[in-house]
């Protein structure tokens, strides 16, 4: 018989046939604790963006930190292929707008106006993460347009019949962006830092492409500190503590006191108690001290992933001239430049990054209103708001110290 025509089992035959896929399915969990940790895990991987795993969300949830209680309802959305996990996206119905960083209560403002409730609505993000890469995890295979164009649906229909006033993606991935907008998602910009490090072979070399007064100042600041005894080191993983995570929690409380009803004070003991064990391979963490002292001046707590560091949390036992830039910025520099870290993204701030060598840059968050109305009031002005945030955005890249720009500067 020809072997072509050979149907029988064995034959090869029904090996080689085209096996169909199974339908796709979307389901909620109301916790990272309903979601198998490996199957997310898959998903999340491959992503250069720590925040988006598992344990990082998870955490967030355990320790008591991103919860009902604080306003942070967790509702995430998954999509399965028969057992398989194929793509999922953690989302929190909101109660407030805190811990976000995206200041959007002017559209509060218009929806009373409007005699609508803003509150509660839908946010896409990590928990009181203002860090760029939020995004529809998706497995290998899977048509990501077609899986953000199905779930966003679903997320629409959730508020339509909850009575949440929309959906806002704060701090999205661009790819993320691009698939939304076709689905009326409109993009608000909003200005955020970058350190970009093009090969550099040291932090001279960074410095070398500043004015030479700015440049020497830095050099002066730095030199001070040593005059002084005070050093500052990089604890990675394993060589974080315990007792420095407790007082790494006691300097995140202490400086979001200092913002008031501003401060971000979510997390909580238990988060920094566990991320040691549950996230301490993607940590860092800068210490500052005085010679012959083992009890830190200031510390401050970053998170690494592949060719990205992100700067978390900063405090200080000790009001020093210049110790904060050191701590936060330049030995984290350093760092980075010796491990062939690409980005540094510091986290949100002033001027005083600006001048010391972050390029401004916008970063996303993605709308759509529920209502006609404040979705069309939206649509109407968002070019204009952003337009004026480009304007802010050059105006804070008029203080960067460069009297030649890298190569990959974004301005």
């Amino acid at each position: 018989m020809d072997a072509a025509r050979d149907r029988t089992p064995g034959s090869g035959y029904y090996k080689n046939m085209t096996q169909p896929r199974a339908d796709l399915t979307l389901t909620w969990a109301d916790g990272m604790r309903h979601v198998p940790r490996e199957d997310w895990n898959a998903l999340s991987g491959h992503e250069a963006f720590p925040f988006l795993e598992w344990d990082w969300l998870a955490l967030t949830e355990e320790s008591g930190s991103a919860c009902g209680g604080t306003g942070w309802l967790p509702r995430h959305l998954l999509a399965w292929r028969g057992e398989r996990l194929v793509g999922a996206a953690p989302f929190y119905v909101k109660a407030h707008s805190a811990g976000e960083f995206v200041f959007d209560h002017v559209w509060a403002e218009v929806a009373s106006r409007l005699g609508l409730a803003y509150y509660p609505k839908l946010v896409g993000m990590t928990p009181f993460t203002p860090a760029t890469g939020y995004t529809v995890l998706s497995a290998p295979g899977e048509d990501r347009g077609d899986l953000a164009s199905r779930m966003a649906r679903r997320l629409l229909h959730l508020c339509w019949s909850m009575g949440l006033s929309g959906i806002n993606c704060n701090f999205a991935a661009p790819e993320l962006a691009e698939r939304l907008a076709p689905l009326g998602f409109s993009s608000w910009e909003h200005q955020g830092y970058l350190w970009e490090n093009p090969g550099y072979g040291g932090f001279d070399d960074f410095l070398g492409l500043w004015r030479r007064s700015q440049a020497r100042n830095v050099r002066r600041e730095r030199a001070a500190l040593r005059a002084q005894g005070i050093g500052v080191e990089m604890l990675v993983g394993s060589e974080i503590g315990e007792r420095d995570m407790r007082l790494m929690h006691h300097l995140y409380v202490r400086t979001n006191a200092k913002f008031g009803p501003w401060g971000c004070r979510f997390l909580t003991r238990e988060f920094f108690e566990q991320a040691l064990e549950r996230l301490g391979s993607c940590l860092a963490l800068a210490v500052a001290r005085r010679a012959g002292s083992v009890e830190p001046l200031a510390m401050a707590l970053f998170a690494h992933k592949g060719g990205g560091m992100w700067g978390r949390y900063w405090g200080c036992f000790e009001e020093i001239r210049r110790l904060h830039f050191e701590v936060c910025y330049y030995t984290p520099m350093e760092w980075a430049i010796a491990r062939g870290i690409r980005f540094f993204d510091p986290g949100m701030g002033g001027m005083h990054k600006a001048k010391r060598g972050f390029v401004s840059l916008p970063c996303v968050s993605l709308h759509r209103f529920v209502d006609a109305r404040l979705d069309g009031l939206l649509r109407a002005h968002i070019g204009e708001i952003n337009a004026l945030e480009r304007d802010h955005i050059a105006e804070m890249n008029a203080f960067l110290p460069f009297s030649r720009s890298p190569s990959s500067l974004l301005v």
